[in-house]
Formats: structure tokens, sequence, C-alpha cells
């Protein structure tokens, strides 16, 4: 099976997925913003700006369709090492592997093909911290802390795990990059903010990272076979 090629294809149809569901929203926040139909202002004297409910709607609806397309994006990932660990036939004890995973799934395939294939991870000219947040990103989607709000947060335990986290918005990041290290811990919770921008760089990580990968693997598994092959006993 050619892995890469399924990976990409789920990675295009996330991407046709955002464009073309985020596109009704990003049109309904434009044409309110540019008081166009079908939003033209009526006359009010009160101060709240006009259709304010319709624009938070769509700002959030574009928050809600990000949080989902990081998500398959971490399961396109997580999948894609799964059917490498397949197609390798690599063999470990569940002692092992309960060893190798104990800190997740990423840092575990990473361990187990290092150690079974000799995959010089640390050479690769990949940002391993984003793939992570990808990762860690799911995981706060998948279990938000309250029913009152359809935005997550960071934990403290994320914060101490990451400090200085990608998929926050330029404004909050502002406001913690004022703040010292001790202060991130307590102070406040950034909220998971997944622009279409911060998107795109995600994905575009795992397309460089599954490059690279498959380089590596593809390498070693055939290294092995034909080291097999040239140690086969002859029948003859």
């Amino acid at each position: 099976m050619d892995v890469r090629f399924f990976l990409n294809e789920r990675i295009k149809f996330v991407r046709q997925f955002y464009d073309t569901a985020s596109t009704p929203y990003l049109l309904r926040k434009h044409q309110i913003e540019a008081e166009e139909e079908p939003y033209i202002p009526p006359y009010s004297e009160d101060g709240e700006p006009p259709f304010l409910k319709e624009w938070l709607e769509a700002d959030e609806s574009l928050h809600v369709l990000a949080y989902l397309c990081v998500s398959m994006l971490a399961a396109a990932l997580h999948l894609y090492f799964k059917e490498w660990e397949r197609q390798s036939r690599c063999q470990i004890g569940e002692s092992l592997r309960k060893k190798l995973f104990k800190k997740g799934w990423f840092p575990g395939y990473r361990a187990l093909f290092s150690q079974l294939f000799e995959i010089k991870f640390e050479t690769a000219p990949i940002n391993y911290a984003l793939l992570e947040e990808v990762v860690l990103a799911r995981n706060c989607i998948e279990h938000p802390p309250s029913i009152t709000n359809l935005r997550t947060q960071y934990t403290d335990k994320d914060i101490k795990k990451l400090r200085h986290p990608f998929f926050v918005d330029e404004q909050e990041s502002s406001l913690f990059s004022d703040m010292d290290e001790n202060e991130k811990l307590w102070f406040i919770s950034p909220t998971l903010h997944i622009s279409n921008e911060q998107l795109v760089t995600a994905i575009s990580e795992v397309e460089r990272f599954s490059c690279w990968f498959e380089v590596e693997i593809e390498t070693q598994i055939y290294r092995r076979y034909n080291a097999q092959q040239v140690n086969k006993p002859d029948r003859k």
C-alpha cells in the first residue's frame, strides 16, 4: 500500500473541506463589515453594532470548523503511523509498547521507529513541536472544559509542556509575551485559536514530515529485506 498517497488524500480532503465550508461564513462577515446586502444597517440609536449576532455566529462557526479540521489532521497522522507499523511488520512486546507509548502515541511512534529501525528523527528539518501541538490540540478539542463555550482552552499542564503555544491568536499571544514564565502558569489559560493561516501551516508541516519519513522508513525496510535475502540459506 502507498501509505503516503492515502495520507495526502486525507490532507487534500481537509483542505477542500475547510475552503468550501468556510466560504459562506467568511462572506457573511465581509458583508456585515462592509455593510453590503443583505446586511445594510437599519437606522438605530443604540450603541450595539448592527448584525452583531450574525457576525459572532459566523466567527464562531469558523473556529469550530478549524477545530474539526485539526482533529482530522491529527487522526490522519495517527493512522499514517499505524499503517507504517503494520507494513514494517515490527514486533514488540506489550511491556515495551507500554514503555514507548507512555507519553502518548506521537512520541511513542518516534521512539518505536527510532529503536527498531534506527531512524534519526533528531536530524530531520521538522518542527516536531508543531506536530505535537496538533495532537495536543485534538485532545483539547475532544475534551472541552465547559458546556458554556464552543471554544476550548489549553490547560495548565499543556502550557507547562508547550510554553509558547502555536494555536493562539495574536492579541492573546501579545498579552502572554508581557508575562514571565511563572505567571503564564496561573494567570489565565489561553484559548485554542486556529486561524486559516495556522491550519495551513500545520498541514504543510505534516506533509513535510511524511515526505522525509517516507524515504527513511522505506530505506530501512528495504535494507533489512535485502540483508535477509543475502543471509538466506541456499537450499540447492
